[in-house]
């Protein structure tokens, strides 16, 4: 945004821009010794309604999770005012916040009334805590990722390995059908191999010196640390499908069963991660648990 102006960026990034903007902001939002405007009225949460409200002008449908985070951050600008004794500040800031609108007079009514009560813990505040704002801002950030995912470490992985000659290894993958299991084991040593790359690559502010001096050297080091890794990704993969083709062939108990009835019963149908984690299966994978259910759903 900087290099290329902020008006001739892609949607995405500036939305990206204003995310980044309103997490600061919201993360400091009871310490109201922090100033993210001239004027010193102005609260961190305060700011942080500014960037929200360019966050919705980028949307092109506004949903109830809008709705939702727009009324925690009114409410919540108000109930850390109040938590700190700043009951002027806090009827000041009411008129800052809410136009003459008919959709917003409910909630400034009920706003205007809890300040005079000069009562911070009172349930209006109680059930719109700064949890809430923070769990529902954590689902707005979720659902804005996945729908801007970019598989970008994946494909740098492709071109390291198809640049020194292994575009067979690439092909057979690329082509081969693979269960669901084996394709988000695949997906997350990828993952996890070019994560550990680049933070070992990461320098402080006191290597800049070494990598001015030798470029050339560290570049050469960082390929062949890649392929390194690749080819320790090779080794793990093939390790891995040899021990699935083994559990596939062991058959369920009757223990296992109830384990995993307990655990759909304590942690909800679809969440075999943690079922696996806190039951004792025996060699046993998240998509075996869930193929399972399925079966016993079918027997039942």
């Amino acid at each position: 945004a900087v290099i290329n102006g902020f008006s001739k960026i892609a949607t995405h990034q500036k939305k990206k821009v204003y995310l980044c903007q309103l997490l600061i902001r919201i993360s400091k939002g009871k310490r109201l010794e922090c100033y993210f405007e001239n004027d010193p009225r102005i609260s961190p949460l305060e700011s942080a309604l500014s960037f929200w409200t360019l966050l919705e002008r980028e949307e092109s449908k506004l949903d109830k999770l809008h709705e939702d985070i727009r009324r925690l951050i009114q409410i919540q600008v108000v109930a850390v005012l109040m938590e700190k004794g700043y009951f002027k500040e806090a009827a000041d800031v009411l008129e800052r916040l809410f136009t003459d609108s008919e959709s917003d007079k409910p909630l400034r009514v009920k706003l205007a009334t809890v300040i005079r009560s000069k009562d911070p813990y009172i349930p209006l505040l109680q059930s719109f805590n700064y949890n809430l704002l923070i769990s529902k801002v954590k689902s707005y950030v979720e659902r804005f990722m996945k729908e801007n995912e970019t598989n970008f470490l994946l494909q740098a992985a492709i071109k390291q390995v198809e640049s020194k000659g292994l575009e067979a290894t690439v092909s057979q993958n690329r082509t081969v059908n693979v269960e669901e299991e084996e394709e988000n084991n695949l997906e997350t040593k990828q993952r996890f191999v070019f994560s550990i790359t680049l933070l070992r690559d990461y320098q402080l502010p006191g290597d800049i010196t070494k990598s001015i001096i030798r470029p050339h050297s560290r570049q050469k080091c960082r390929v062949n640390n890649v392929l390194q890794s690749l080819n320790s990704l090779q080794n793990v993969e093939e390790r891995g499908d040899a021990q699935t083709c083994g559990r596939r062939r062991q058959p369920w108990t009757y223990e296992e069963d109830q384990k995993l009835k307990s655990g759909v019963r304590e942690f909800g149908v679809g969440n075999w991660t943690k079922i696996l984690v806190h039951g004792d299966f025996n060699n046993r994978t998240s998509v075996m648990l869930k193929d399972r259910w399925r079966t016993l759903c079918k027997i039942k």
